[in-house]
């Protein structure tokens, strides 16, 4: 009997050791496909290379998003029906475009990374964003068809905001050219 247990449990732990590399090979992460993101921009932000001229990219993503939802306004159908998706996917897909900035910032940042572009594109976006959805928050059209993504998208320009003034403050200064003598 002894045996036939001992040969049972060398059998499990053969089939376990099988196993195990299979699930590691399964569990390897692959690149997450933003899915607020055209394959032509995800393309981009790839050939960017950089974080900086990354972070203008995503500046201009969500500038775009935000032009969109003004022109969805600007000519608002109630007899639309899927008008309340595409305002909802412009808000979802601004909100992923200006986190994904703030966190290549932090990147920039750690890394000593020459985001000033960046930064720059970032600050002046955010100043005509944040008073637009606030005024969308107080008087848009049927707010309750997306209210919860308005205010998500309210609080990443705020948290975005937050830390282009902190990236502002902790960038390294740029390199001090010596006239030539």
């Amino acid at each position: 009997m002894r045996s036939i247990n001992r040969s049972a449990a060398i059998l499990l732990f053969v089939a376990a050791l099988g196993v195990v590399p299979a699930i590691g090979a399964g569990a390897a992460p692959q690149p997450q496909k933003k899915e607020y993101l055209s394959e032509a921009e995800a393309d981009k932000i790839r050939e960017a290379g950089a974080t900086g001229p990354r972070i203008v990219l995503l500046a201009g993503f969500a500038s775009d998003r935000i032009k969109k939802l003004q022109y969805e306004f600007a000519h608002f159908d109630t007899s639309d029906p899927k008008r309340t998706d595409r305002v909802n996917k412009l808000l979802n897909g601004y909100a992923g475009c200006l986190d994904d900035a703030a966190d290549l910032l932090e990147i920039g940042i750690e890394k000593q990374q020459d985001i000033r572009a960046g930064v720059k594109a970032l600050q002046t976006g955010i100043k005509e964003f944040l008073p637009y959805l606030q005024g969308l928050a107080m008087n848009g059209q049927e707010r309750e068809t997306y209210k919860g993504n308005l205010e998500d998208a309210i609080e990443s320009t705020q948290d975005a905001a937050k830390d282009v003034d902190k990236a502002g403050k902790e960038m390294s200064a740029p390199p001090e050219r010596r006239k030539p003598s």
